[in-house]
C-alpha cells in the first residue's frame, strides 16, 4: 500500500527507504504474502510469443515461481540482496540492482512482469527499460494483489492503528477500507508511464476476484510484511497485532479476505 511520507522526510527518500524495507524479514515475507492467481499466470504466459520472462521486484521469487510452474524461464531482477537470496536458495535465478540500474548484457525476454513492485518504479522509464528487453509480441504485466478486509475486522485494524499510532505515516482508512479505490491512481500512473515511454500498444487492465481464509495466526503472520508496517516501532507493532488478533479471535479465529489482483497489460510493438 502505497504511504506518505513523515512531515520533513522527502517522499523520495520515504519512498525508497519503504521498498528497501522487506528484506527485514524475508523468510516471513516468502512464507505469508499471498500468491497470485493462477488464472492470470496462465493468460500472461500462454500469450507470450517465447517462455522467457522478466520479473522485476521479484522479492522472494513467489510469482516468479508461479511463472516456471507454468513452463516459463524466469530471471529475476531484485534490488535487496536478503530478498535475492531466499529467491535463489527456492529456485529462481536473480541479479541484484535496482530495474532502472540493470545491465540487461544484451538480454531479452517474451514477458516484463512485476507483482506487487511497479510502483516502486518510475513509471516511464521503467517502461522505457521494459521495451528495450522485450521482443517484439512481448508482454509488459505489472500486476497487484489488492485486498479487503470484511468491515469488522478493518474496523479493528483502524482502531489499533490509530490507538498505537497516532502519527501514522499512511492512510490507516484507506489501507483497509480503500480496496480498488485505493489503487487506481496507482495503476492510473502506471498505465499513463507505458503510454508515455512509447513502444507499447494501449495498456488493457485485467482484473481477477478471489477470496483467502486467514487464520488467526496466518494474518497476524503477514501483517508485518505489509509496506505500512515494515518501519514502525516494535512495541506499536505489537500493539496493532495485539488488537487485530483480539477481533479476529472474537469472530472465531479466522476471516475470509477479499482480493482483487489487477493486471496491466502492453504488448511491444514494433519489429526487431
Amino acid at each position: 500500500m502505497p504511504t506518505k511520507p513523515p512531515s520533513g522526510l522527502p517522499a523520495a527518500r520515504q519512498h525508497r527507504q519503504v521498498a528497501e524495507s522487506f528484506g527485514t524479514d524475508a523468510a516471513r515475507y516468502d512464507r505469508a504474502r499471498p500468491r497470485y492467481p493462477d488464472a492470470l499466470v496462465q493468460r500472461i504466459a500462454t500469450g507470450l510469443p517465447g517462455p522467457d520472462v522478466l520479473d522485476v521486484g521479484c522479492g522472494t521469487g513467489i510469482a516468479a515461481r508461479q511463472f516456471r510452474a507454468a513452463g516459463c524461464r524466469v530471471l529475476g531482477v531484485e534490488p535487496d540482496a536478503r530478498m535475492a537470496d531466499v529467491a535463489r536458495a527456492l529456485g529462481t535465478e536473480v541479479d541484484v540492482a535496482r530495474f532502472e540500474d540493470w545491465d540487461a548484457a544484451g538480454r531479452t525476454f517474451d514477458a516484463v512482469v512485476a507483482g506487487t513492485a511497479w510502483h516502486w518504479i518510475d513509471p516511464v522509464a521503467g517502461a522505457e527499460r521494459a521495451a528495450r528487453v522485450l521482443r517484439p509480441g512481448g508482454i509488459l504485466a505489472p500486476f497487484w494483489n489488492v485486498f479487503r478486509f470484511p468491515d469488522d475486522v478493518a474496523d479493528a485494524v483502524v482502531g489499533a492503528c490509530r490507538r498505537a499510532l497516532p502519527d501514522a505515516p499512511f492512510d490507516v482508512t484507506a489501507m483497509t477500507k480503500g480496496g480498488l479505490d485505493a489503487y487506481r491512481p496507482v495503476c492510473a500512473r502506471a498505465a499513463d508511464g507505458i503510454r508515455d515511454a512509447g513502444g507499447f500498444d494501449e495498456p488493457q487492465q485485467w482484473r481477477h476476484d478471489w477470496e483467502w481464509t486467514y487464520t488467526r495466526d496466518a494474518w497476524l503472520d503477514q501483517m508485518p510484511t505489509l509496506g505500512a508496517f515494515t518501519r514502525i516501532p516494535p512495541a506499536a507493532l505489537t500493539d496493532v497485532l495485539a488488537g487485530v488478533g483480539a477481533a479476529i479471535d472474537a469472530r472465531g479465529g479466522s476471516f475470509t479476505m477479499g482480493y482483487a489482483t489487477v493486471a496491466l497489460v502492453a504488448v511491444r510493438s514494433g519489429t526487431a
